[in-house]
């Protein structure tokens, strides 16, 4: 049996029998045991009781956190004329049109988010297989299809953060970094757990929101009491 490293053996005493605890404890235990040397994200898993296989029971969506990611993003926006100007300003990085297409079928995606004008979906579409599993096709139910780019790339560049249920129910995403403070970490989860709440899909049946843990990059994980996040 492999011999535990003395930072993963202090990281799992630290976490040993704690679990279902309440958000500010969580938060204060993950970000005391982040210490890799660079900043980790703070991230939370949600496990649903949905099955997304079913259309009715769907997850996606999309929260501004009060606090922000911590994380850089890169956007693209695909854009003509005016509205490419708009995105320059805004502070797009990347900004065309069938130029970008031929760029990222050829394999080059150095983008985090993907923003489009509606008259670029014929051009967006044909990159369906490319960007769709990569969460990064444009969609209009969060807002990544608008004729306001400039808003668009405002709010990808200022903490919004997309959510989507993967095949086991589960949702991942940053909700900041290890040195932000720790109320600042507890309200963007709480924030983002609501978020997910509020998209709850009509055909969820039973307990919706079944587990959420918080973790760092590097460093351990531990769930949280559910009734200190959620209304249910």
């Amino acid at each position: 049996m492999a011999k535990l490293g003395k930072r993963t053996r202090a990281v799992r005493e630290a976490f040993a029998g704690k679990e279902d605890l309440a958000v500010a404890e969580a938060v204060a235990l993950v970000k005391a045991n982040a210490t890799a040397k660079f900043d980790e994200t703070i991230e939370i898993a949600m496990n649903l009781g949905v099955d997304p296989r079913h259309a009715d029971q769907m997850v996606r969506g999309v929260v501004s956190l009060p606090n922000g990611t911590g994380k850089t993003v890169r956007v693209a926006v695909f854009a003509r004329g005016p509205k490419a100007d708009e995105a320059k300003a805004a502070g797009a990085d990347i900004v065309g049109a069938e130029d970008l297409m031929e760029t990222i079928q050829g394999g080059t995606i150095d983008f985090d988010r993907c923003i489009a004008t509606p008259d670029m979906m014929p051009i967006v579409g044909r990159l369906g297989k490319v960007l769709g599993p990569r969460n990064l096709m444009p969609n209009p139910k969060v807002g990544t299809v608008t004729m306001d780019v400039a808003q668009a790339v405002a709010d990808a560049k200022g903490g919004q953060v997309q959510f989507k249920v993967e095949k086991a129910g589960v949702i991942h995403a940053g909700v900041g970094k290890a040195s932000f403070d720790e109320a600042k970490i507890v309200e963007n989860v709480k924030a983002f757990v609501d978020a997910v709440a509020k998209a709850k899909p009509a055909g969820a049946k039973g307990a919706y929101i079944k587990k959420v843990s918080i973790s760092s990059t590097m460093g351990g994980g531990v769930s949280v009491d559910v009734s200190d996040v959620a209304a249910s």
